[in-house]
C-alpha cells in the first residue's frame, strides 16, 4: 500500500519542521512549499493526497491558492492558520477547504485530522454508488452524481458541506447532536470541530437560503445540534 503523500505549505520554518518531523515519524511521505506559487506547482506536478496549507504566505493569500487548486483538483485541503476569526474560516471553507485547524495546534490533533481525512478518502473510494435521489421542497440531492440542486440550479458545495447536507437529509426530521455530526464528518469530536461545524452550517445555510421563499431547511437546536426539516 502506498504511503499517503502530504504537501506542507508553510513559510514559517520552525512550524514547517515540526509538521514534517511529525509526518516522517508517523510514516507519511511529504513535500514542502514556502509560498503559494511553489505550492500550486508542487500540487500540479506531484498530485499529493492531502494538502496542509497556511493562509499567511509571502507571495499570495492562501485563499487564492485554494481557489486555483480547486479549478482542477478535489484534493483534501486542511487549513492550518493563526487566523481564528469565523470570517476567515468561512472564506477558506467557501473557497473549497475541507478542514480548518487553528494555531497553535497539538501534534495529536493534526494527526487525528489526517487520519480522519484518510478515512473519508477510503470511504469515498469503496462506497457503493446509490441511484436514489432525495427531494425535499425545492432541494434535490442526486447521490449517484454526488451533487445537489435548488430549484434545478446546482449548488456549489465544498466536499464537507455536501457530506453535511447528505447526513442531515438521510436523517430527515431527526435532531443530530454536535458530537454525532462531527464524529460522522471528521471521525472524531474535538472542541475545534464544533466551532468548524458552526462555520460549515452557516455557509451551507447561506447557499440553501436562495430562492426558498423563507423556507428554513436546517434548524438549530441551541446547545444540542441541528436537524433538517421537511418542506412541503
Amino acid at each position: 500500500m502506498n504511503k499517503t503523500l502530504i504537501l506542507v505549505v508553510e513559510d514559517d520554518k520552525p512550524v514547517q519542521n515540526l509538521m514534517t518531523t511529525t509526518l516522517k515519524a508517523h510514516d507519511y511521505r511529504y513535500l514542502t512549499a514556502m509560498n503559494g506559487e511553489t505550492a500550486i506547482l508542487e500540487a500540479s506536478s506531484h498530485n499529493p493526497d492531502i494538502i496542509l496549507l497556511d493562509l499567511g504566505l509571502p507571495d499570495m493569500d492562501g485563499i487564492e491558492v485554494i481557489r486555483k487548486i480547486r479549478t482542477w483538483s478535489n484534493v483534501p485541503i486542511i487549513i492550518i492558520s493563526a487566523r481564528s476569526e469565523d470570517t476567515d474560516k468561512v472564506e477558506a471553507l467557501d473557497a473549497g477547504a475541507d478542514d480548518y485547524l487553528t494555531k497553535p495546534f497539538s501534534v495529536e490533533e493534526l494527526l487525528a485530522r489526517l487520519r480522519a481525512t484518510e478515512r473519508r478518502m477510503a470511504v469515498g473510494q469503496t462506497e457503493p454508488i446509490s441511484s436514489s435521489i432525495f427531494v425535499n421542497g425545492k432541494l434535490r440531492i442526486d447521490y449517484s452524481a454526488g451533487c445537489a440542486f435548488l430549484e434545478d440550479e446546482e449548488l456549489h458545495l465544498t466536499p464537507i458541506e455536501y457530506k453535511l447536507l447528505c447526513l442531515l437529509a438521510k436523517n430527515l426530521g431527526k435532531v443530530l447532536t454536535h458530537t454525532y455530526i462531527t464524529q460522522n464528518i471528521w471521525g472524531h469530536s474535538w472542541e475545534n470541530d464544533v466551532a468548524s461545524l458552526r462555520v460549515f452550517m452557516a455557509t451551507l445555510r447561506k447557499k440553501l437560503d436562495k430562492n426558498t421563499d423563507g423556507a428554513q431547511y436546517i434548524q438549530t437546536h441551541v446547545g444540542i445540534g441541528y436537524r433538517m426539516t421537511r418542506i412541503e
